[in-house]
């Protein structure tokens, strides 16, 4: 897949262009990214989508903006498996908030993009104040293919659905909106080797997700590994201000420093708490461990 991180200023190859935010990658977006592919195909165009980099929520309301679903690289990660042949991530600035629907469509997806086909939800909103919707495309005369939402056990399938369902440790609702288990990836670094100190080494995976859907304690598998984990800011050792993620692999110690893996949770045992002491905290990290072994052998 071929990525740019900028819209070219020079006209690329006709493509059919999907667009949105695509957080988390659920049943919806999936299935107008089977459009997007199927649409290309009969057309004879590239397959591309263009997703924007921050959420445009973050970026006009940082405090107030939802949970990150996924990292921009796990939206790439999703976009290449989905066999998209290029992606533009469009960096949302006060320059771009400020285009008008006829400015984007003319400058953006016209001049620059060369877009013949359109694919957005049937929701869709865009330029300065949001006052851009699929009218605007058809009168614009692109070929344009809005979808109706896709529903589950009767209510629409939405990002906010799936974060909903990972703050209240409903994993399998979110699973079944997500026609996948809820991950999240990245690189395992060094930390403060507490986990090792109390008989439960760690890996720790840096996280991308400033503000995750989720916190706690969870089964989890780890590339494919029996794991446990906990996601949080470690109040029974201080604390800490920014959120991390250390997984502890079942029957398990090879060094997986540096290696980019992939965490999938299945089943949340706790909330975090703070403990009076490392004594207890070892304690009760054991019972985590037994209640990881025992979700496992289900």
């Amino acid at each position: 897949m071929q990525i740019f991180r900028h819209i070219p200023t020079q006209q690329q190859q006709p493509c059919a262009l999907a667009i949105g935010n695509f957080d988390g990658m659920h049943l919806g977006h999936q299935a107008l990214l089977q459009k997007l592919n199927e649409t290309a195909k009969a057309l004879n165009l590239t397959s591309a989508v263009m997703t924007f980099e921050p959420h445009p929520r973050e970026f006009f309301a940082p405090e107030t903006a939802p949970a990150r679903l996924s990292s921009l690289r796990e939206k790439l990660e999703h976009f290449a498996e989905a066999g998209v042949e290029t992606t533009y991530v469009c960096r949302f600035n006060r320059r771009l908030a400020k285009l008008t629907p006829q400015e984007f469509i003319q400058n953006i997806l016209r001049d620059s993009l060369n877009a013949q086909a359109i694919l957005v939800g049937d929701d869709f909103r865009f330029g300065a104040m949001r006052a851009g919707s699929v009218l605007d495309f058809l009168e614009a005369k692109f070929n344009l293919i809005s979808l109706p939402q896709v529903d589950l056990d009767g209510a629409r399938v939405s990002s906010t659905r799936v974060r909903s369902a990972l703050a209240t440790g409903a994993l399998h609702e979110a699973s079944v909106l997500l026609g996948r288990p809820y991950s999240m990836s990245g690189k395992v670094v060094h930390g403060a080797k507490l986990g090792r100190q109390l008989g439960f080494p760690t890996a720790n995976v840096h996280m991308r997700h400033e503000r995750p859907a989720l916190t706690g304690v969870y089964a989890v598998k780890l590339d494919g590994m029996n794991s446990v984990a906990n996601l949080g800011v470690r109040p029974t050792v201080g604390g800490i201000s920014k959120l991390m993620l250390e997984v502890n692999v079942l029957d398990f110690n090879a060094d997986l420093y540096g290696k980019h893996v992939h965490v999938e949770f299945l089943h949340k045992i706790r909330d975090e708490q703070k403990f009076d002491g490392l004594d207890a905290l070892k304690t009760q990290i054991a019972l985590d461990v037994e209640s990881a072994r025992d979700f496992f052998k289900k």
